[in-house]
């Protein structure tokens, strides 16, 4: 496995720069995650370290050593895709064991890595198979272990669960961590779904507009967003955002220079008969989700907002509930978005 480095990496079609400065060291065995709105260059990104995309300046490193110039074929890497690539006349067997017949690998060599890699991922039986006699989730571990038995310095990953069902997701999202797990290799990950990265990742790279916004582990990434955007993306659902000093939350003791703050639906608490509320919020749909529920809608001065509550929560449209925030978790931005104190 290895270490990756990118200073100060640009990419432009043109006029129009996708990638605008990017640095980045990723540790031996770690597993990073690239996430971030749609358009934001995570793909690009990724596409750039695998030698797919020449960057326009920067420079990029596997283990030190400059790989900018080199052809994909030449650094040594293993991409998966969201689409499997299959080859639907050939076996399971013969799929992943393709790239090695290429490379003119010995016959039992190729065996052994082709037969560990389908124990280590759960497709012994499926060994005889073609693709199309096989699930979703099937056919992308089968695409993954294509990658596994090149055994590759780094493993990249773009987007290879888009196309999966909810159920199949988190199933193989679990799949993903146990390998890292068990072979310790450095992946490179990228996703639109903040939720995957929260789970997968050691550190989350947040991009915006072709520009990393923050790096760090996911519960840093939640408990110290630098910004309002990053405190906005991570989280689910999304951080409340309110004005600084606003009716009816004037009582708010506010930081110097606060603008807005943020404070989490999980954050956020229904006030109990008696209690005195920082806020009344004015209910336009509740979300039931068995455990828990989701109450959507506006305060007095016209302000989204939502508040998580417990299984019981009996309001509905229209109602009227009171609703007090955690002092403690509460987050202040000042006039350019950046956290207040961070």
């Amino acid at each position: 496995m290895a270490s990756l480095t990118l200073r100060e990496v640009t990419k432009a079609y043109g006029a129009t720069q996708i990638l605008k400065g990017i640095d980045l060291e990723v540790a031996d065995g770690e597993f990073v995650v690239f996430v971030g709105p749609s358009g934001c260059g995570k793909s690009t990104l990724l596409r750039a370290i695998a030698g797919l995309e020449r960057v326009t300046s920067g420079r990029i490193a596997i283990d030190g050593r400059d790989v900018t110039q080199e052809r994909a074929s030449e650094r040594g890497l293993a991409m998966v895709f969201q689409s499997y690539a299959l080859y639907p006349h050939m076996s399971v067997y013969r799929n992943i064991a393709f790239a090695l017949e290429n490379l003119r690998m010995p016959r039992e060599e190729i065996d052994a890595r082709v037969r560990r890699a389908a124990k280590m991922l759960r497709l012994e039986p499926y060994l005889d198979r073609k693709p199309g006699a096989l699930s979703g989730g099937q056919r992308q571990r089968v695409a993954i272990g294509r990658a596994v038995v090149r055994d590759p310095k780094i493993f990249l990953f773009d987007e290879p669960l888009s196309n999966l069902d909810a159920e199949l997701r988190v199933a193989t999202r679990k799949e993903l961590a146990a390998l890292h797990a068990e072979i310790g290799g450095t992946i490179i990950y990228v996703t639109h779904d903040q939720v995957e990265a929260m789970t997968l990742a050691d550190r989350i790279v947040v991009l915006q507009a072709g520009k990393v916004e923050q790096i760090g582990a996911p519960l840093d990434l939640y408990n110290r967003p630098a910004n309002r955007f990053v405190a906005g993306f991570i989280g689910s659902p999304k951080m409340n955002f309110l004005a600084a000093g606003s009716a009816p939350l004037a009582a708010l003791a506010a930081p110097a220079g606060a603008r807005t703050f943020g404070v989490r639906p999980e954050h956020a608490m229904i006030a109990r008969d008696g209690e005195a509320a920082d806020a009344r919020l004015s209910v336009d749909i509740v979300e039931r989700l068995g455990g828990e529920s989701y109450a959507y809608g506006a305060l007095q001065d016209g302000a989204p907002f939502c508040v998580r509550a417990g299984d019981a929560l009996a309001a509905r449209r229209g109602d009227s509930i009171g609703v007090r925030f955690d002092r403690a978790r509460l987050h202040w931005f000042g006039e350019d978005d950046l956290a207040l104190g961070a």
